[in-house]
């Protein structure tokens, strides 16, 4: 595994759009594993695979204290399930030192290809 330098705004490469993973591969799964090394480094909670200069739509995260529950999404796709707004301190690991609090639906489905 490796550690991945983490692009930082207002790095243009940030605004590429990301292109629909073909097939989960050694490669994809290498990035899987590279990007959470970086990620828990960082340290963060999630990191999405264009902040690191690879423009594939694979996201990495983990929310537990411990990092016991790590989650891999490729090919996302976010459905609003209740339109109902929760409140949310965010911050990002290409923007470092900067937290805001936003509004985000409460419930969401993301439906996304099984890593394995």
């Amino acid at each position: 595994m490796a550690l991945l330098p983490i692009l930082e705004f207002p790095d243009p490469r940030l605004r590429t759009r990301a292109v629909p993973v073909v097939a989960v591969d050694a490669r994809i799964q290498r990035l899987v594993d590279d990007m959470f090394e970086t990620m828990y480094a960082a340290p963060g909670i999630g990191l999405a695979a264009s902040q690191v200069d690879v423009h594939e739509r694979v996201i990495v995260m983990d929310l537990s204290e411990d990092h016991s529950d790590p989650r891999v999404f490729i090919n996302p796709e976010i459905t609003v399930i209740d339109e109902t707004l929760g409140t949310y301190d965010e911050g990002c690991l290409s923007v470092p030192g900067f937290y805001e609090t936003v509004e985000r639906p409460q419930i969401v489905e993301v439906t996304a290809l099984d890593r394995g």
